[in-house]
């Protein structure tokens, strides 16, 4: 029961909460005491949200997962733990999310989060574009909540690469999936059937670009206020790698699960130690 209870919590997928970082690391105060330990708060919130959010699409789809033959292994949909048990979970999570966001505008975006994830669970996941939509929302609502949270503000060029590239993460998720079962001939979700490939690859296209041209004015607006900014000018190098050999991934078939993508590439990996590094030391005081 207890296993079953942390599988339902998905706690690998808290990678994603690492992202309320972003803010703070573009503000070069991510190692600020207090700046560290309100990006703390905000990750713990996040993966109380999420994981909030995980019982509750399992308890939603535990029949077509019992159907499904990797999906059928979730908690609820095997019986390890019941519906209500499940149920309970999340409004305590969730609960325990808004208790602990503090900041009034930190909370108003957590519960943004767990509203759009509600609607995206019981009514919106099988609605072509509006769900790429849905989804790349959390991975922004994460970005902004972590400005927020830390009281820094919020660059117009930072929340456009936020978005898009976000987009580009969902776009090539369902790109890699459905490359993957036209492979393998098997059963593709409901909403992955309404994508031709041209049209997801061109969307992949798109949110690229944008990201890529939102990253270098960003990179050039931060460097302008740092006195060793051209190192955030080079970072733009492994920014763009990253990218192209993600939409590689991607049309591979490979991003299925983003997050478990960015810790077995070792291509990626390293491009994002490179990046890392170039923009850290060019917004370092």
């Amino acid at each position: 029961m207890i296993r079953g209870v942390l599988s339902l919590l998905r706690p690998k997928q808290w990678v994603k909460n690492v992202l309320v970082a972003a803010a703070p690391l573009a503000a070069g105060t991510l190692l600020h005491a207090d700046v560290a330990l309100d990006t703390l708060r905000a990750f713990v919130v996040f993966c109380l949200a999420s994981s909030a959010t995980y019982c509750f699409n399992d308890v939603l789809d535990a029949e077509a997962d019992a159907r499904h033959p990797t999906k059928c292994r979730r908690p609820v949909a095997s019986g390890v733990v019941s519906r209500p048990v499940a149920l309970g979970l999340s409004v305590v999570l969730a609960g325990g999310a808004l208790a602990l966001a503090g900041p009034l505008s930190f909370a108003l975006v957590v519960a943004g989060y767990l509203v759009v994830n509600i609607a995206y669970s019981a009514w919106l996941k099988h609605r072509p574009v509006i769900e790429l939509g849905l989804v790349s929302s959390g991975f922004l609502l994460r970005a902004v909540g972590g400005g927020l949270a830390t009281n820094l503000p919020l660059s117009q060029w930072f929340l456009i690469v936020t978005a898009f590239g976000s987009l580009f993460m969902v776009t090539g998720k369902r790109l890699s999936e459905l490359t993957a079962a036209e492979h393998a001939g098997s059963v593709v979700r409901r909403s992955l059937t309404y994508y031709p490939l041209s049209y997801l690859r061109m969307i992949l296209g798109i949110t690229a670009g944008v990201a890529i041209t939102a990253y270098c004015l960003w990179a050039f607006e931060v460097g302008a206020a740092h006195p060793r900014g051209v190192w955030t000018a080079i970072s733009i190098a492994p920014f763009v790698l990253a990218i192209m050999r993600y939409a590689l991934d991607t049309d591979l078939g490979r991003v299925e699960e983003p997050e478990q993508v960015l810790l077995r590439d070792p291509t990626l990996q390293v491009l994002g130690v490179l990046w890392l590094v170039t923009f850290a030391v060019g917004v370092t005081p």
